[in-house]
């Protein structure tokens, strides 16, 4: 899941919520909204392998 952050970046949350914060995972942040396109996909790719 990306998400605009108020300074104007992107960030990638994980989809599931973690049980013990209650909050979605961190997984990373990116200046452009393609680059964090990219990157997700590079994580589905990696979560599959």
């Amino acid at each position: 899941m990306i998400r605009k952050i108020k300074d104007g970046q992107f960030r990638i949350y994980s989809r599931k919520v973690d049980k013990k914060t209650g909050k979605r995972r961190n997984l990373g942040t990116f200046k452009t909204l393609a680059q964090a396109r990219r990157h997700e996909r590079e994580i589905q790719f990696f979560k599959r392998r």
